[in-house]
């Protein structure tokens, strides 16, 4: 089997690659633009690897999505492509609408015309998968969780852009048949992450000694999911989802940012004692994000039945690991520190 997948270099992106290619012997075509959050160095093990290839295109360029359909004759896409830090859409939401928007449905559209070609079983077999975030579903009260039907309610600009794009696939399926897939997933946490978000910045920042960034009270709630149990569940719904459907990825585990701000630095003190005192005084308070959303939940329960997925790491599991490889691959976040994000603040709508 042959995958394209968008936005393979990005966080998300690399674990599905990684696990598609090592774990079940799929042949993938990563297409991406190498935008400020990509890293090829996440995907360093396959160079050389037959089972993959390098594609760098725009998913906005129409032309370039229909040659590389056409020369790589993919029997699946998987769409991870998007801009995706609520806090740089809050700043600049311009580039969100052009990735998340207009690239999606360009990409919905390369994907049509290529569908069409096929015929016989490749055309039966043919999938679209979309990968979206619960972001899109609003904010949930102290009690209740995200399902399958909750209606969108989207916040900020980056979670209005996922949530339109949501609608322009079951658009397409819907109106012109191409077979689709839809999942909604929690907050990832895991390796080769971004340092803008709030795990690696503050692991990152616990290593240098600098302060540990809180928004607000750091009461707000998100579900946490590690990226490999995503990966796994983004690979069982393409193989065994059914057409049209859409399935919520969560990691059943949820936490105030605050607990995870001190979850990780109870996990440093262990790993790297300072002999300046505990992590925790490193801890400070600062301006909440504009629009903040108070709690996100994930119901898993149509995953978990109709598929038999389950995450496999607890938090505390996944997070020690998460922090072990952030201190093991310095090499990997030390010339992003030192170049194109130095851990400034983003999103106060100045």
């Amino acid at each position: 089997m042959k995958v394209l997948v968008t936005g393979g270099s990005g966080f998300i992106g690399s674990a599905v690659c990684l696990h598609l290619v090592n774990d079940l012997g799929i042949q993938v075509v990563n297409l991406d633009k190498l935008t400020y959050a990509a890293n090829p160095r996440s995907l360093a093990s396959l160079d050389g690897d037959s089972r993959y290839a390098f594609e760098s295109a725009d998913i906005c360029d129409a032309q370039a999505v229909d040659a590389i359909l056409a020369r790589h004759r993919p029997e699946a896409i998987m769409h991870l492509a998007a801009e995706s830090h609520v806090d740089r859409s809050i700043d600049g939401p311009q580039a969100f609408i052009e990735t998340n928007l207009v690239g999606t449905f360009t990409l919905l559209n390369g994907a049509y015309r290529y569908w069409l070609s096929l015929e016989g079983t490749a055309r039966e077999h043919f999938r679209f998968h979309h990968i979206s975030t619960d972001e899109v579903y609003g904010s949930l009260g102290p009690a209740g969780l995200f399902e399958e039907d909750t209606p969108y309610a989207p916040n900020s600009p980056y979670s209005a852009s996922k949530a339109g794009s949501d609608h322009l696939v079951r658009a397409w399926q819907h109106t012109y048949g191409l077979p689709t897939l839809l999942t909604n997933c929690s907050n990832n946490y895991g390796p080769r992450q971004f340092p803008e978000k709030l795990i690696p910045l503050t692991i990152i920042n616990g290593l240098e000694g600098k302060p540990l960034p809180v928004y607000g009270n750091g009461l707000n709630v998100r579900d946490w999911l590690h990226v490999e149990d995503h990966a796994r569940a983004l690979a069982l719904v393409l193989l065994q989802g059914k057409v049209g459907r859409k399935y919520n990825v969560g990691g059943e585990c949820e936490k105030t940012n605050l607990e995870v701000v001190h979850a990780i630095c109870a996990i440093l003190d262990e790993l790297v004692p300072n002999a300046a005192g505990p992590h925790q005084r490193l801890i400070s308070f600062v301006t909440d994000r504009p629009g903040h959303d108070a709690r996100y939940a994930i119901d898993t329960a149509r995953i978990t039945t109709e598929l038999g997925w389950r995450p496999r790491e607890t938090f505390e599991s996944g997070l020690a690991q998460t922090v072990r490889w952030y201190l093991a691959n310095r090499d990997w976040w030390g010339c992003i520190r030192s170049g194109t994000y130095r851990g400034e603040r983003l999103g106060l709508c100045k």
